[in-house]
């Protein structure tokens, strides 16, 4: 028996000795795959925001236009060139546009600059903003967006995160109770998610602000900002309420519903009725034959959900006068701030792939279906 054991690792070891570096390379050869598709991917999605954003270079015409009337007008209001003709006037004004559109670099070709815009864009070289600026009055694009990215994270977080796992265990909960009057309540809610959270925000704001008076309007903390650090707190929790409660109750109903559903086709496998028959108790049944199996779509939404905490919610934050990315981003679309715009699209671009690409790497852990290089794990 001992020969026979000390035979079978002998001829085990070589093979170990070959197979590791072959999963290493198809692993290797997976993620610089993925990678570089991930990368692609984010470069052609930066540069459609190039585009868009300066609409495919009409936006130049929209600002040779204001430089000329702006200097037109400084020009005509200045007493020292009012005696001049008005070829000499006209002379005047097209050597400082002239000059104006240098500076500017709008004498280059949009072609051209476009790719100098997406070689900053992805290089994070945002560069400064051009009617927008920061509470401290710098114009860098790199801190207007730093000064927006806290409350949104703050807003966001609290109603996703609130909302994630709310929804998972309000729908392990109906799962077990399939039909009851609980459970046909979100089935008749969960088309109500249909109509956006603002417009649920601007009722909120109706009722408890306008006719009940018991909260505020909008805005983040109370003007002017209470002194004391409980005072500021507080003021904060109570500013949240209404747009954390538009968010939730925008997708509760319609969360708890997918999740249910999901968890219902789980619940119904032959392995789940077996574990049934041996008598384990609902909470081991939960954990062992339907969390598990169900682990990389909750990741996947869960990761997801990381993603949503940075991008802000435009017209809610909007609405509720919101300090954070989502107004921010609206304020630079009204204004054609182009550096802002890309520069909070490329924010998010990179986070998008970088949750993606490390979903990847979690997903062949927890799922051994997933292929390796092309190659199906054992």
């Amino acid at each position: 028996m001992a020969t026979e054991t000390l035979a079978k690792r002998q001829w085990a070891l070589p093979r170990i000795g070959i197979r590791v570096p072959d999963t290493l390379a198809r692993i290797v050869k997976y993620v610089l795959y993925r990678g570089v598709a991930l990368f692609v991917t984010v470069v052609i999605g930066v540069y459609l925001t190039v585009l868009i954003a300066n609409m495919g270079g009409y936006l130049d015409t929209i600002r040779i236009s204001q430089i000329r009337e702006q200097i037109g007008a400084s020009i005509l209001g200045d007493p020292a060139l009012q005696t001049l003709s008005a070829n000499e006037l006209r002379a005047n004004i097209d050597e400082r546009v002239a000059i104006e559109m240098r500076r500017l670099n709008l004498d280059q070709p949009f072609f051209l600059r476009s790719i100098n815009y997406l070689t900053d864009a992805l290089t994070l070289n945002l560069g400064r903003a051009e009617f927008l600026s920061s509470n401290s009055g710098s114009r860098q694009v790199r801190l207007v967006l730093l000064e927006r990215i806290p409350p949104t994270l703050l807003l966001s977080a609290t109603a996703n995160l609130s909302l994630f796992f709310t929804a998972i265990f309000a729908a392990l909960f109906l799962s077990r109770r399939y039909g009851s009057f609980l459970d046909r309540l979100v089935i008749a809610m969960a088309p109500s998610s249909s109509v956006p959270a603002w417009f649920y925000g601007i009722f909120l704001i109706l009722i408890f602000a306008s006719v009940l008076h018991i909260l505020p309007f909008g805005g983040m903390v109370d003007v002017p900002p209470p002194e004391s650090m409980p005072q500021y707190v507080a003021s904060l929790l109570k500013h949240m309420i209404l747009p954390v409660g538009a968010l939730i109750f925008h997708s509760i109903f319609v969360g708890i519903y997918n999740w249910r559903t999901f968890f219902l086709i789980y619940s119904s496998e032959d392995y789940v009725e077996m574990a049934k028959a041996k008598g384990l108790t609902s909470g081991a049944i939960e954990r062992r034959y339907i969390l598990r199996p169900t682990l990389p779509p909750i990741v996947t939404s869960f990761a997801f959900t990381l993603i949503y905490l940075w991008q802000g919610a435009i017209i809610l934050e909007t609405v509720f006068a919101w300090p954070g990315l989502g107004r921010l981003l609206y304020q630079a679309i009204s204004s054609f701030d182009v550096p802002v715009i890309v520069g909070n699209v490329v924010l998010l671009a990179y986070l998008l792939v970088t949750s993606v690409f490390l979903l990847d790497i979690v997903y062949a852990l927890l799922d051994p279906r997933v292929k390796v290089g092309g190659e199906r794990r054992p």
